[in-house]
């Protein structure tokens, strides 16, 4: 496999050994590649401004700066970065505040390698992958004022991974009509972005993805 087939994958983690037991690990993966690693959020930001990543896998709880803030200024710089968290904690808290910040998936360091890869790699086609009982806190914030028709149709189409030009192109309609629809959605359901308000769309049976 060519180096342009395969995922870059940026690790973060406060923890030399941590880092290069993945490292070691995910590049026995034929279509994975580490392009970079950083002990601590800042180190990080720095080194994703000279890198092209497609998964940013990080810790959560660092001295300097947390996971959850990383993904969220690392997308904010790069809204196409996909992001996960491997953690030691599993509080609801913790699960919560990482797929508030933009991740798309939260594993524990208890995974074996074969969950840790499949998760990479579900997040770099743009699968999400929240424990079921989070996904339910979201859903209970969802606003009950229900998505119009087209908002509905709109919905589906994230869901499924597509991006603002690609729904405009397939349903006729401005790129513009398309960002508004998207506001309007993120605000009713009660999410930040995309990822979050696909897991409550999900949840909530407002969609349906298959992703076989």
């Amino acid at each position: 496999m060519s180096a342009e087939q395969q995922i870059r994958v940026f690790i973060v983690d406060d923890h030399q050994v941590v880092r290069m037991g993945l490292k070691t690990m995910l590049e026995s993966e034929p279509d994975i590649r580490v392009v970079g690693m950083a002990s601590s959020g800042t180190e990080a930001l720095d080194a994703l401004d000279n890198l092209e990543v497609d998964v940013l896998l990080t810790d959560l709880h660092m001295a300097e700066m947390g996971g959850d803030s990383l993904i969220m200024l690392a997308r904010r710089s790069n809204p196409k970065l996909h992001a996960a968290v491997l953690s030691n904690y599993r509080s609801d808290q913790d699960v919560f505040s990482a797929i508030k910040a933009g991740a798309m998936a939260y594993i524990l360091k208890s995974a074996l390698l074969e969950q840790v890869v499949g998760v990479i790699r579900d997040v770099h086609q743009g699968k999400t992958v929240i424990p079921p009982h989070i996904a339910e806190q979201l859903a209970q914030i969802v606003s009950r004022n229900p998505p119009s028709a087209r908002e509905a149709e709109i919905l589906q189409l994230v869901a499924l991974g597509m991006n603002n030009r690609e729904i405009a192109d397939k349903l006729f309609i401005s790129h513009n009509t398309v960002r508004n629809h998207i506001n309007s959605l993120l605000e009713k359901l009660g999410t930040r972005d995309r990822t979050e308000a696909t897991a409550v769309a999900i949840k909530r049976g407002l969609v349906r993805v298959n992703y076989d």
